[in-house]
């Protein structure tokens, strides 16, 4: 019996060089493999998201899922701009935007523009004032000054950059909110806004830089900064630079992307 050849290629994305930002597998199909196989993919890839690509209605449309070691997602940004990167400079797209149609996130663009970055045009997520469910703020290990809930996840405001590099989650307790995940997030020294993101529940104890996140928060810092147009830094142990638009029901995030390897997969 022949066997399945995959192409695969590993993208640093959100980083302007290798062994930055957040990495993430693209795997290009011919047509849908079963849940069970794509899942068992991401597993053996072990990589905070793999994102996988379907050709729809034309040359520059794509359908797009999302799947982390344990479980899919409805929306990740870093996969999404990998997965940009692969079609614009590996496989010869011509087109200055792809379109990409997701299962739970309606539909997606990314536009390739000026120096080397790549932009998202993503939903916003609007953000509500919540008290903070138990065992969240002992889980982090600090108290915010203030608690969002934003679509699937949490978000906690800090005071300063500081308090949030000095996060130190107790995970096991993490994975017991119900929840996506836990952004953290506070003003920045060099930047508008820093952020962290964890999510054990989903297999991720630290997502490196999470795009998605910055769908609630865009907006949340443009309204409270009264600016549009917004850089924000993703603090973790590789970190992320990302440049943010806050546009009428959407936002837009561009970041640049570097390939760390390309191959195939064989099943």
């Amino acid at each position: 019996m022949d066997k399945l050849k995959i192409p695969i290629y590993q993208v640093d994305a959100f980083a302007s060089k290798i062994f930055g930002g957040n990495p993430a597998a693209v795997c290009i199909l011919d047509s849908w493999l079963d849940d069970e196989t794509l899942q068992a993919i991401a597993a053996e890839n072990n990589l905070s998201e793999t994102a996988f690509l379907v050709k729809a209605n034309s040359d520059h449309e794509y359908e797009i899922r999302w799947l982390t070691p344990v479980t899919e997602v409805a929306l990740c940004g870093h996969a999404t701009l990998a997965s940009s990167y692969v079609l614009f400079e590996c496989r010869g797209h011509s087109s200055k935007e792809i379109v990409f149609h997701t299962r739970k996130s309606g539909q997606l663009k990314v536009s390739k523009i000026n120096d080397g970055l790549f932009e998202l045009d993503f939903p916003a997520r609007e953000t509500q004032q919540r008290t903070a469910p138990s065992g969240l703020c002992d889980a982090i290990g600090i108290d915010p000054e203030a608690v969002f809930l934003a679509n699937e996840d949490f978000m906690l405001v800090l005071n300063n950059e500081l308090d949030v590099h000095r996060i130190s989650p107790n995970f096991n307790a993490l994975s017991q909110v119900e929840c996506r995940g836990v952004i953290v997030t506070a003003p920045g020294e060099n930047s508008d806004f820093v952020s962290r993101f964890f999510a054990p529940r989903v297999g991720i104890n630290e997502d490196p830089v999470t795009g998605s996140a910055h769908c609630a928060l865009i907006p949340y810092w443009s309204d409270r900064l009264r600016r549009d147009r917004l850089l924000a830094r993703q603090i973790s142990a590789r970190g992320g630079e990302l440049f943010c638009e806050n546009s009428s029901g959407r936002v837009k995030i561009a970041g640049r992307a570097v390939l760390f390897f390309e191959g195939e997969i064989t099943i």
